[in-house]
């Protein structure tokens, strides 16, 4: 399992958001060169992003604008728009374990709860961080560089 480079890309357009809206328009072209890829991958985060209404892109003249503050936006919300878990779950259990076997007939009784409390722990140490977090961090790395 591994959640993919999406969501460390989305918690990087926030933070450059944070850093730079007051200086720059921030498109999908100033986005890629910061984190160094191709503007398509970003126009595609941005899109999961304003489907989740976390931000809102101009059209046109380029532009996003965060819709609700830095401080309201934890992690979990960008990984909910980023990478949604299918069914709710984040493990995917195979679908048909053999019931012939003693294993395979019990296998779900023994790791559904365990992989919920996995899952559940993951989550909910993700609402504790949020945008605003990143945004004094950086602040405090960029004073003493």
């Amino acid at each position: 399992m591994q959640i993919s480079s999406r969501f460390t890309i989305a918690l990087h357009i926030f933070t450059c958001v944070q850093a730079y809206q007051e200086n720059y328009k921030i498109t999908s072209d100033f986005l890629a060169v910061s984190i160094n890829t191709n503007p398509v991958i970003i126009r595609k985060i941005l899109g999961q992003l304003k489907k989740a209404d976390l931000i809102t892109v101009a059209r046109g003249t380029g532009g996003i604008t965060v819709n609700r503050p830095f401080d309201e936006i934890t992690f979990y919300d960008v990984y909910q728009a980023i990478e949604p878990v299918e069914n709710g779950q984040l493990f995917h259990f195979h679908e048909t374990p053999n019931p012939d076997c003693s294993v395979g007939r019990n296998i779900h009784a023994l790791l559904d709860d365990k992989l919920e409390a996995i899952q559940d722990a993951m989550e909910d140490e993700m609402r504790k961080y949020t945008m605003a977090d990143l945004e004094t961090e950086l602040e405090e790395i960029l004073i003493n560089e």
